[in-house]
């Protein structure tokens, strides 16, 4: 991958000569059956850029309440774009057609209009959970029906695609548009695109430079994920073996349960037993011993497995963690 960016053709992307940058949102937009494909620096700003495609100020977008967009990117919706989002809550992370039926607004004065349904693929906050995919194209039809757009924060997709061997085509034929990253199991160091119709994008070009997101010779940061996509995606499978181990150690261990029992991808998230402490007194001493966790709560911890973790590591880390919650346990 360091020496596809070293070798890279550039050019200035802001004036849309890079080639580098050609390839990839050509390569992303047949991965995902779009017409057009736009890269940006992160997943946020193609989360952001996308609700901004499909609402006005003053507009409504619908979505799960624990997801991304509206759980971990500062409600910019309402800050750059005027636009409010409306959670509706599931049990499981994944939004069903009866969860949505009565939230939609009846066209009135004095009501926002409902303009977007927004989902999440793979659900992060709900352990990764792959959305199942009748029920995406239900709930989108049902969008569709009554004149909303659709958008999906495909972080994660390419989880989802290794997962159930279901293409990413398939998976975002029932979106308007779609985000996807390459900074996370795919190991690209920097980016996110954006994925719809070319009039779509042709848009958020314009709302990608107000936001700051127009770069000059990025093609060297689109090598990395053209190399990423060439040789990092069918390898997400063993990341998902590898959560698979964490789990199992977990639900075998008193002092820490899972979240939910069941585990998709590539992501676990596990609870902490009040009577052994908080979930940042275990992150602390885990983090002390080499094993990088993050907060999900006061009492929720998130391990996720990627391309630098081996199978060897994880079953290391897990004999620490059992090791430290043990000796908080006693």
């Amino acid at each position: 991958m360091r020496r596809a960016i070293a070798e890279a053709a550039v050019g200035d992307d802001v004036f849309g000569d890079d080639p580098t940058i050609h390839l990839l949102e050509q390569r992303v937009a047949e991965l995902l059956g779009k017409e057009s494909a736009i890269y940006m620096p992160s997943g946020t700003m193609t989360n952001q850029i996308g609700v901004r495609v499909h609402c006005g100020r003053g507009d409504e977008f619908l979505c799960e309440e624990y997801c991304h967009i509206f759980q971990n990117e500062q409600t910019a919706f309402a800050q750059l774009s005027g636009v409010s989002a409306r959670t509706v809550a599931s049990d499981d992370g994944i939004l069903r057609r009866e969860h949505l039926e009565d939230k939609l607004r009846p066209e009135a004065d004095h009501v926002a209009r409902t303009r977007l349904l927004c989902l999440e693929n793979t659900h992060n906050r709900a352990s990764g959970r792959v959305l199942p995919l009748d029920v995406v194209e239900d709930v989108c039809g049902w969008a569709h029906e009554n004149g909303m757009a659709t958008h999906l924060d495909g972080a994660r997709l390419w989880n989802a695609v290794a997962a159930t061997d279901i293409p990413a085509a398939r998976w975002c034929q029932s979106f308007d548009t779609v985000s996807v990253c390459f900074s996370k199991g795919l190991g690209a160091p920097v980016g996110s695109a954006l994925a719809g119709s070319r009039d779509q994008i042709r848009e958020a070009r314009r709302h990608r430079k107000a936001f700051g997101g127009g770069m000059r010779q990025a093609g060297m940061m689109a090598a990395g994920v053209l190399y990423a996509l060439d040789h990092n995606r069918d390898r997400l499978v063993e990341d998902h073996q590898n959560a698979k181990q964490i789990a199992e150690v977990i639900s075998a261990t008193d002092g820490v349960d899972l979240a939910s029992n069941q585990i998709d991808t590539n992501l676990v998230i596990f609870t902490v037993d009040p009577k052994i402490g908080t979930a940042q007194g275990l992150k602390d001493r885990l983090h002390a011993e080499g094993v990088l966790v993050t907060l999900s709560g006061p009492q929720r911890l998130r391990a996720v497995t990627h391309l630098d973790v081996s199978f060897t590591q994880v079953a290391k880390a897990m004999d620490l963690l059992v090791d430290v919650v043990g000796a908080m346990c006693s």
